[in-house]
């Protein structure tokens, strides 16, 4: 502590109110007290410490205003107050209206010759405060400390103990970074006895090294990929490889997983005919969509990515078929309720709307095929745009039966139009076979001027615009 050198000198002639003055500004509570410690004054500098009872203070003990722990602290200021001893300052709290102690920081010191004690009090409600919180952090943080040790130690131990190859590739060195014993009995060559820091793939034949270095590839560069079936080195051995990329900070990561193929190992083979099947398949001028129970893409063909305006399967695969087929979020729950009802739809007409803006009319088939493995869903996906343009005529009810079939699949209000369309075209072909193809006669048989005839003539393909328009010509001529 530094004492003023100089007090009389810089001080001057101070008087009470200036003292008082002084302590108030500079203490949030000041007591001035007897030397037995009995307050005779009381202070704030602030109205916002919620102390009980301290309008009462005056002509109590001090010890009397601060909770139990605290009246030794309160022995001990007065002591060195008493003595001329260097201040030094302590916490005592006051109990308070809210239930909460308040904490203050006292610091006495005697002043005048009748042995008078200033107690300067600072409240510590927001050092307590950062206290607690500090206090509060800390426990949060140890117990998600404790949680994170915990599941680090149950996946260690799941790790160790699973009966699947597990290993974790560095994506851009392709280093082991860490292997599961099953793994390492896997894969484990020469009589090495660690699979940490080797270059991944290791430990299979040619054919399947290039197949897990393409899988590695793809599966950087798209973020998918398909698992790949490889022969240990040694030819004895099968292994269905499956890959996911995961990061960790700023780490890309590979998680291998290595499943064993057991019975016959040409189970796991195409044979020639599934592989001409499959090739048949890709090369459909009909647009192919595999998709799980949900309408998730699983795989397409060409055909359907044509249509769809899709450069690649990659782009298709995991979104909804929705996303391309006719109206959002109607014809797609149509087609699913109907394959979980009947397991089957034939001819459901409706568009597939490509990724630039193009459309085409198309008719659907599908069939649900829930004994898979996952189950799946199939759709055949038929281009019929070029039966003609705008409304094709092969889903124009012809009968009643057809009538119903389209219910649901159709809107109303295309049904009644495309219905009176019908009506309409086999009335004017009536009557042109009534009146021997005449025109005017046609016209006036139907009460429609010629030049509305013509007009539906040409909208219906009954007549070539030539024809029509020299029809015209004859008709206006005098």
């Amino acid at each position: 502590m530094r004492k003023l050198t100089a007090p009389h000198q810089t001080l001057g002639n101070l008087d009470a109110e200036a003292a008082a003055r002084i302590i108030v500004a500079a203490t949030d509570v000041a007591l001035v007290l007897d030397a037995d410690g009995t307050i005779r004054d009381v202070a704030f500098g602030s109205s916002e410490i919620p102390l009980d009872g301290d309008a009462k203070w005056v002509g109590q003990s001090w010890s009397d205003i601060v909770t139990s722990d605290s009246r030794p602290k309160v022995e001990a200021l007065l002591k060195d107050a008493a003595e001329d001893a260097a201040p030094r300052w302590r916490q005592l709290n006051h109990p308070a209206s809210d239930g909460a102690d308040v904490p203050i920081l006292y610091s006495a010191v005697r002043t005048g010759r009748r042995g008078r004690v200033i107690a300067l009090g600072r409240d510590l409600r927001a050092v307590s405060s950062l206290q607690q919180s500090l206090m509060d952090a800390q426990r949060s943080m140890e117990r998600e400390y404790s949680r994170l040790r915990h599941a680090e130690t149950r996946y260690r131990l799941l790790f160790q103990l699973a009966s699947e190859a597990v290993l974790i590739i560095n994506a851009a060195t392709m280093k082991v970074v860490e292997a599961n014993p099953t793994a390492m009995r896997l894969l484990n060559e020469g009589g090495r006895r660690t699979t940490a820091a080797r270059t991944f793939p290791y430990g299979f034949d040619a054919d399947g090294l290039r197949s897990v270095q393409t899988q590695l590839a793809t599966l950087k560069a798209t973020g998918r990929s398909e698992d790949v079936v490889v022969r240990s080195a040694d030819g004895q051995a099968r292994h269905v490889v499956s890959v996911s990329l995961f990061r960790h900070e700023t780490e890309a990561f590979f998680l291998v997983r290595l499943l064993p193929l057991h019975g016959d190992p040409r189970a796991a083979v195409v044979t020639p005919a599934q592989s001409r099947l499959l090739q048949v398949v890709e090369r459909l001028p009909e647009g192919l969509v595999v998709t799980d129970p949900n309408g998730k893409i699983l795989t397409a063909n060409m055909a359907f990515l044509d249509l769809a305006q899709l450069g690649s399967e990659e782009q298709a695969r995991g979104e909804l078929l929705s996303r391309w087929l006719g109206r959002p979020g109607v014809d797609l729950e149509v087609l699913l309720s109907n394959l979980r009802q009947h397991g089957s739809v034939r001819m459901f007409s409706t568009e597939v709307r490509g990724q630039f803006g193009s459309t085409s009319k198309v008719e659907i088939s599908a069939v649900s095929v829930p004994e898979g493995d996952p189950p799946c869903l199939g759709f055949t996906v038929r281009n019929v745009s070029h039966f003609g343009e705008g409304r094709g005529t092969a889903e124009l009810p012809r009968s009643i039966e057809h009538f119903t079939e389209l219910i649901g699949r159709v809107p109303l209000k295309d049904l009644v139009r495309d219905t009176t369309d019908v009506i309409e075209r086999l009335c004017i072909e009536a009557a042109l076979e009534l009146t021997n193809d005449n025109r005017a006669s046609a016209a006036e048989m139907l009460g429609l001027s010629r030049q509305s005839l013509y007009v539906k003539l040409r909208r219906y393909g009954l007549s070539d615009e030539q024809e029509t328009d020299e029809s015209e010509l004859a008709d206006r001529s005098p």
